[in-house]
C-alpha cells in the first residue's frame, strides 16, 4: 500500500541546488524535498507553493517523494513532446555569438600571456586561458540545460571559481550565447568584480 498523500507549504527553496523544505499542514517537523521528486511540473517550485507529497525515507532521513505543485501540474498533452522529442530540453534558443565583445575582452590577456610565453618560455598562462575557457563554457551550457530539465544545478560558486581560474572568457561567451545568468544582477556583479579585481 502506498503512503497516504500529504499536504504542506514550501517554506524554503534553494533553486540553484534543487532542494527545499515543506512545512506540513497541521504541524510537525519540516520535510526535505528534492527537485527530482517533483513530478509533471509546469514550472520550478517557489516559496509559498502548496505541495502534495508522500513520505519516504532515504539514508535514514524522512523526505518527500512523488510530489506535485498545486496549480502547476503539467497537462498530459503538454508532456507528450518531452517524450517524443528530446530536443524539447535542449539549450534553446541560442543567441548570437558575441564575437566583437569576446575579442575586445580577450585581446589584452591573450597578448600578455603570449608575451609572458615569449619572454620566459612558459606557455602555462596561455594554455590556462584556452583550457579553462572551454571548461567554463561547458559548465554554463550544462547548467542552462539542467535548469530547463529541472535537474540538479551547478552551483554559482563553482561557475565563479572556474571563471576566476582563467575561464572567464568562456564564461562570458556562454552567458551571452545561452542567455544564462545575464539578467541576475548580483551574479553579474560578482562575475565582473571577480574577473577584473
Amino acid at each position: 500500500m502506498k503512503p497516504s498523500l500529504l499536504k504542506g507549504q514550501l517554506t524554503t527553496w534553494k533553486d540553484e541546488r534543487g532542494f527545499g523544505f515543506i512545512q506540513p499542514v497541521g504541524g510537525g517537523p519540516d520535510v526535505f524535498l528534492h527537485i527530482s521528486e517533483i513530478k509533471d511540473a509546469s514550472r520550478r517550485p517557489i516559496v509559498g507553493d502548496v505541495i502534495y507529497y508522500r513520505l519516504a525515507e532515504q539514508n535514514g532521513k524522512v523526505c518527500a517523494s512523488s510530489a506535485f505543485i498545486l496549480g502547476a501540474r503539467r497537462k498530459p498533452m503538454e508532456s507528450a513532446p518531452r517524450l517524443r522529442n528530446k530536443a524539447a530540453v535542449s539549450i534553446q534558443p541560442l543567441y548570437p555569438f558575441p564575437v566583437l565583445e569576446a575579442v575586445a575582452l580577450s585581446t589584452f590577456p591573450v597578448i600578455s600571456a603570449s608575451h609572458f610565453w615569449g619572454s620566459t618560455g612558459n606557455p602555462l598562462p596561455l594554455v590556462l586561458y584556452g583550457v579553462m575557457g572551454v571548461i567554463s563554457f561547458w559548465l554554463y551550457a550544462t547548467d542552462k540545460m539542467r535548469a530547463q530539465q529541472k535537474a540538479w544545478r551547478i552551483s554559482e560558486k563553482t561557475l565563479i571559481l572556474c571563471d576566476l581560474a582563467c575561464g572567464w572568457i568562456g564564461g562570458f561567451v556562454a552567458q551571452r550565447r545561452f542567455n544564462h545568468k545575464v539578467s541576475k544582477t548580483s551574479y553579474q556583479l560578482g562575475f565582473w568584480l571577480g574577473t577584473f579585481k
